[in-house]
Formats: C-alpha cells, structure tokens, sequence
C-alpha cells in the first residue's frame, strides 16, 4: 500500500490478526479508563508480541504520568508512543527522551487556524495525528466517529508526516485518500460493530475500500 496504515484500539487476537493480513503497517493500543478500548498493558503486551515484526505497536496514552507510562512501555514494550491528550512540546520531549521512542502527536481540528497548533512540536513530534475535534458531551479525545474536512489539510507543508483520523470508515475511505492523500490513515471506530468491539468483517471491508481508492487515485 502507498501510505500507512493504523489499525487503532485493538484488544483481540482475532481483530489483531485481521489488522496484519490486512496490511496494517501500525496496530494501535489504548491506554485510557474512558474509552471503551482501554486494555491493560499486560493484555496489549500479549498482543503486541504478535504483532512483532509484521507490524508497528503504538502505545496509545491521554496525558499520562510517568509511572503510568513507565509501566506500559516496559509491560508492552511499544515500538511507538502516541500522545493524545495536552501535552506540551516540553513534555514530549521529555518522554520522547526518556524512553527513547519515536513518538506521534494527535490534535482535533475543525478549521484550518487549528493546525496552526502544531508549529511548536516540528522537530520534537516525529508524527502528528489529525483526529476531528469531540462532539460536545464527549469524554474522548477520539474514536468519536467523526470527522472533519479534509481539505483543509491541502495548505500542509509538503514535509510534515502526519497519519489522517477521525470517521473513517469503508464507505468514505476513497474521498480521504482522494482529497488528503494522507502519508498514514488511522481507523478506530469505523470497524467496530459497537463502541470497543472490533469487528474482522468491517477491518476486511476497509482494506478492500483502501485498495479501491488506491487504484481510483493511481
């Protein structure tokens, strides 16, 4: 495949193995009590194991403490961090130093002025994450199953490595890549068949639709 891939919110082995003969370049792990997801670094490190060598294992956190992370990385052993929460640059670079990981930055967007928050973590940031912002009332940075204009993402300089997120799904896949032509696209929620539940049908539909919108985009 031309881009990446991220399989996010993993928690089964069936869902794991659908995500890596699909082609997931990255599996995802989520390290937070509020989203369904959620999965104890024990579990995520069975998983990860095998995930290995097939795939990137990205721990996924929400403004975490150190113990917290302390634990997860040496439990799971990820081969990436994912920051999701408010983290300074000062603070990713001070995890990115600690557990020497290359590490990825999410931020919500929802016009373009909002990406204009990335400019202090180019250079700290290996990665960023572009996740549509919560619905009002939600509890979770993201796997809300929304998304945002994509074309916003067009004024991007050409140099900034960054994986596309937020309402993805088999159905839209083709506009995403048509409209962004992300580097890496990020899917949660889009093949669950219920909030946390991973669904291997819905994972084979969308690499099927990745495929498709790969050839229409050639």
């Amino acid at each position: 495949m031309a881009f990446d891939i991220k399989i996010c919110g993993l928690k089964t082995e069936p869902a794991l193995e659908a995500a890596l003969a699909g082609g997931a370049s990255h599996v995802g792990f989520i390290f937070f009590e509020k989203s369904p997801r959620n999965i104890t670094p024990a579990d995520a490190g069975r998983l990860r194991q095998q995930a290995a060598g097939r795939a990137a294992a990205v721990a996924v956190t929400v403004d975490a403490d150190d113990a917290a992370l302390d634990h997860i990385v040496a439990t799971m052993a990820p081969d990436m961090l994912q920051f999701h929460g408010r983290e300074t640059p000062e603070r990713v670079a001070e995890l990115k130093m600690r557990y020497r990981l290359p590490v990825m930055k999410a931020f919500a967007i929802r016009e373009a002025v909002d990406l204009a928050a990335i400019a202090p973590y180019r250079g700290i940031a290996d990665r960023f994450l572009f996740d549509a912002k919560p619905p009002a009332g939600s509890q979770l940075p993201g796997g809300n199953g929304v998304s945002f204009d994509w074309r916003l993402l067009a004024g991007l300089d050409a140099e900034v490595d960054y994986m596309l997120s937020g309402g993805l799904n088999a159905a839209n896949i083709g506009d995403a890549i048509r409209f962004a032509n992300p580097p890496g696209i990020d899917i949660s929620s889009g093949v669950e068949s219920a909030p946390g539940i991973k669904d291997v049908a819905l994972i084979e539909d969308f690499f099927q639709a990745v495929r498709a919108g790969e050839s229409r985009a050639a």
